[in-house]
């Protein structure tokens, strides 16, 4: 296994790692829309899902992959009422529409409207 970490994405808030490779697949945790940089959020679901989705692709360049290696994802919103404006934002780079189960929850580190996770193959 390899560990894939990167600056260009917000680091880890908790015990775990950004993302790990295992053969030929990458497996990234769940990012939240922080700024790497700025340590802060967005306001709004369309800002929020833009910002989660280039703190994926931070992970995936890392990787030496892109959006279009995607096989799975994995979305949770804070309101499944925001599902049409994330969608409208997450068909702009999974463009080869991966497999992905979409749920809402209870709530998300921060209180974050929306986090990603991905598994991407090599």
């Amino acid at each position: 296994m390899k560990v894939i970490s990167t600056t260009k994405a917000p680091a880890a808030i908790g015990p775990y790692s950004q993302a790990y490779e295992v053969g030929n697949l990458v497996y990234a945790s769940g990012q939240i829309p922080v700024d790497p940089v700025t340590g802060q959020a967005p306001d709004g679901i369309k800002a929020q899902a833009e910002q989660s989705c280039r703190n994926v692709g931070a992970i995936l360049e890392a990787a030496g992959l892109t959006y279009e290696n995607v096989v799975k994802t994995t979305c949770f919103l804070a309101d499944m009422n925001d599902f049409q404006q994330f969608n409208e934002v997450y068909s702009e780079y999974f463009t080869s529409k991966p497999a992905r189960s979409c749920v809402a929850v209870r709530s998300i580190p921060k209180g974050l409207l929306c986090e990603i996770e991905v598994i991407a193959e090599k």
